[in-house]
């Protein structure tokens, strides 16, 4: 039953490898995994590198098959560079993250709140520090609180190639300010990054409103299977907000954690037995609003 709401579907949020941090899983294996269960295809997501190039080797290797290339822009790729966007989108990418770990949101909150256990990307910082190479934190917003000429050069290529800008671990002031601004100049698909994750943390009221001003919200399986929010939290979010809201990605590729396929199918199974969902609300963010992301174009005319 829960295989069936999941045939076509797209999991745009997955760690897969080769990567510079360990994975459980690489590409070629992740794309016959999902082929197995009939789904279209996810989006592979780096925190250092582009990769589009990748996706373009298992697409060619998996016909039919849809990997989707991104790029995330942190400091390995010159942080907010528009040229790197710009070279992402040629090479076929589909995905813009803004700054993750190298966020000045994403840094604060680890100070303020810093986990039990040291997460790789932490003590990859710490090594570059102890090497006299700090790497810089990166902010969207300059000292009067509007998005820098940089996010501006980054959301222009952005609206040229319809590419989707995820707001990666950037703050809620920043990311009132990125959505009202990208939506100005001709960003059509804008995704909130996991918004119920803990540096982040959007209320359900928060989320309404960004989606009525024309964004969508991806609720990750990981936020609530390694308790950073409730299961009933998401549930009371997605149902406030609306599925034609949302969508489903998992954030998994972790060593520790499950196969993403099978995080996929246990959010499904959650939110039907346990949320209430119905079949068609789930298909809506498994299937249909993926697939308005990744397949529908923008005309140019």
């Amino acid at each position: 039953m829960y295989e069936e709401l999941l045939k076509d579907a797209y999991d745009l949020h997955v760690h897969t490898g080769p990567d510079v941090l360990p994975r459980k899983l690489d590409d070629f294996e992740m794309a016959a995994r999902l082929q197995r269960l009939g789904m279209k295809g996810y989006g592979i997501k780096s925190h250092y590198f582009c990769t589009a190039e990748r996706a373009a080797l298992v697409n060619r290797q998996f016909p039919g098959f849809q990997a989707v290339g991104a790029i995330c822009l942190n400091n390995t790729v010159g942080g907010l560079n528009a040229v790197a966007v710009e070279m992402a989108a040629r090479d076929g990418a589909k995905i813009v993250w803004m700054p993750t770990f190298d966020a000045a949101n994403e840094q604060e909150h680890f100070i303020n709140s810093p986990p039990v256990k040291l997460p790789h990307w932490a003590k990859l910082r710490l090594e570059f520090e102890a090497q006299g190479k700090a790497l810089p934190t990166i902010r969207i917003l300059d000292e009067n609180h509007r998005l820098k000429k940089e996010v501006y050069d980054c959301l222009e290529v952005m609206a040229k190639y319809d590419l989707i800008l995820a707001t990666g671990h950037v703050g809620k002031q920043e990311i009132y300010e990125l959505v009202k601004e990208a939506r100005a100049v001709g960003v059509r698909k804008i995704v909130i990054t996991h918004p119920n994750f803990p540096s982040i943390a959007l209320s359900k009221e928060e989320q309404k409103e960004l989606a009525e001003m024309g964004a969508i919200m991806e609720h990750c399986f990981t936020t609530p299977a390694s308790g950073k929010t409730t299961w009933e939290s998401v549930f009371a979010e997605i149902r406030y907000v609306g599925s034609k809201h949302c969508i489903l990605s998992t954030d998994l590729g972790q060593p520790s954690n499950v196969y993403p396929d099978e995080g996929l199918l246990e959010f499904v199974r959650q939110l039907i037995e346990h949320g209430g969902f119905t079949p068609d609300e789930v298909k809506r963010m498994t299937v249909i609003n993926t697939a308005i992301l990744v397949e529908e174009v923008a005309s140019k005319v």
